[in-house]
């Protein structure tokens, strides 16, 4: 998630959302407010069907339904209808729901949130902080998290600077780092701490030292990205290969002083309740 893309909690339930410069305001993914206001096992279903009926009924809300890119539950973006702030307004009129008030409020409030972080961009990342105090992580690692999201942050627009704009370039390139850096990809790293769910992410689930090496490796690629300025993909990825080989390197020798992987198998995973594990 970027800056402007991100997931936003209404009682502790996901939406995804995207901010559009150009028009200032917020997109939310409709089948997501389906969910949360009816609380369908089937939300997809729900809006389908809701859709087709507003269509018949003449409503610019489904005629004029706009679609964003979006991260799904398996990992992958697909064009997803969305809606502004207005017109969930009018879509909540829709929706027969006892937190159709709440929501409104909530709406609101994202709002507003938006108008201060643009205002004081120290905000959004002071509002991250406290999420991730609410998951429960230790203040040490959340500072660890945010600078690492920072790093990541200047690294992707070098990259965009250099003329890499698609997905899959981007995912090539972080795996590049990533395996230099730890002597694993991404994946077989997520599968070691046993996420199992593709939309996990998995420096949500490094410990200290993986965060630290991950952040060398991000930063030294871009700094040889700023003085080399690569022109070509081929290039970029070897400029990645040799940042995360020097984190790679500086891995290593710490490992020899302690006498044990870096690489873990430790994950932030919520503890199962005693009840859960009789199940």
């Amino acid at each position: 998630m970027t800056k402007d893309t991100a997931v936003k909690l209404f009682e502790h339930r996901q939406i995804r959302t995207k901010w559009d410069e150009e028009r200032q305001k917020w997109y939310f993914a409709i089948v997501d407010v389906v969910g949360v206001l009816t609380d369908s096992p089937k939300p997809r279903t729900y809006w389908s069907v809701l859709k087709t009926r507003l269509k018949k009924e003449g409503s610019q809300l489904a005629t004029n339904c706009s679609q964003l890119k979006m991260q799904a539950a398996d990992g992958k973006s697909y064009q997803t209808d969305v809606a502004d702030t207005e017109q969930l307004l009018r879509l909540i009129q829709s929706i027969p729901s006892p937190k159709a008030e709440p929501f409104k409020q909530w709406l609101a409030q994202v709002g507003y949130e938006r108008i201060q972080e643009i205002e004081n961009p120290e905000l959004a990342q002071e509002r991250m902080k406290q999420l991730y105090e609410q998951k429960g992580y230790p203040k040490d690692w959340i500072d660890k998290r945010l600078r690492g999201i920072a790093i990541r942050q200047n690294l992707t627009d070098e990259w965009q600077e250099r003329g890499i704009t698609k997905e899959r370039d981007f995912s090539i390139l972080t795996a590049e780092i990533a395996r230099a850096t730890f002597g694993v990809t991404p994946s077989e790293h997520k599968e070691l701490k046993g996420l199992s769910k593709k939309n996990e992410n998995l420096r949500d689930h490094m410990t200290d030292l993986e965060l630290i090496f991950t952040m060398l490796g991000e930063r030294v690629t871009t700094e040889i990205s700023q003085t080399e300025k690569p022109d070509t993909f081929k290039k970029n990825k070897k400029v990645a290969k040799r940042g995360g080989g020097v984190a790679g390197t500086a891995r290593r020798e710490t490992e020899k002083e302690l006498g044990r992987s870096i690489v873990s198998g430790q994950n932030y995973l919520p503890k199962a309740k005693p009840e859960d594990k009789k199940k």
